[in-house]
């Protein structure tokens, strides 16, 4: 199976049991998934967040999605317990479309690796 297609055929595995289990069945989009590993990565998965502090979340997601590119690099946590990283290279221009694969593929490891999804 080409590299394209088995990305295509876990991202909507995926999708659909975060789905189930996080949004009642309602398809959950990349930000919303991009979300909950913010929320996972903080490690305080019952409580309200701000706004900014939402944001703050999805930062922290993608830093730790593109932490195994060598994008970024986890430095420290604060006293609330948020973790900081650092930009090791910056991040290539890439179309919007590309983006999407990117984080895509990066998502679809991250729930490989704690195997989440097989």
């Amino acid at each position: 199976m080409a590299r394209d297609e088995k990305l295509k055929e876990r991202w909507g595995i995926l999708v659909e049991k975060l789905s189930d289990q996080f949004a009642d069945g309602e398809d959950l989009d990349l930000d919303g998934i991009i979300y909950l590993i913010g929320v996972q990565e903080l490690g305080q998965l019952h409580r309200e967040f701000k706004k900014d502090e939402k944001l703050d979340l999805m930062h922290i997601a993608i830093c730790r999605l593109l932490e195994p590119y060598g994008y970024y690099e986890f430095d420290y946590y604060d006293d609330e317990g948020w973790p900081h990283y650092k930009m090791k290279e910056q991040l290539p221009s890439l179309k919007a479309g590309e983006q999407s694969v990117l984080m895509k593929e990066a998502i679809v490891s991250y729930f490989l690796v704690s195997e989440y999804i097989k």
